[in-house]
């Protein structure tokens, strides 16, 4: 079974930038997670959810991949839980021209 959050927002500071050290900007995240079909139970969406939460608070949030990464480990923790994968998308990221967004993946499992 495949359970997805897709487009979770928040506001945070992120980046290695002097000015995103001081302002919020909006960071996008999907986290997936595949459930072993012997797995008992239900996995709560509100324990995924908490997972992007908890990380974005803890701060050190210079790099996407990092934030990437620790998402797919912790959700690889969660009961049953056999793949995940977790997208982070930083839109307004100044690269000369136009773009929506920067976007990083990490996945982990089978599954």
């Amino acid at each position: 079974m495949i359970i997805s959050l897709v487009g979770m927002r928040f506001y945070v500071r992120v980046g290695i930038l002097p000015h995103e050290r001081v302002h919020a900007q909006p960071l996008e995240i999907d986290l997936r997670v595949t459930r072993a079909d012997d797995a008992e139970g239900v996995l709560d969406y509100r324990g995924l959810y908490g997972i992007a939460a908890e990380r974005l608070a803890e701060g050190s949030l210079d790099y996407l991949e990092d934030i990437a990464t620790s998402l797919v480990e912790r959700a690889m923790s969660l009961t049953g839980v056999i793949a995940a994968r977790a997208a982070v998308r930083k839109p307004n990221v100044l690269v000369g021209g136009p773009l929506a967004y920067a976007e990083v993946i990490a996945e982990r499992g089978g599954g």
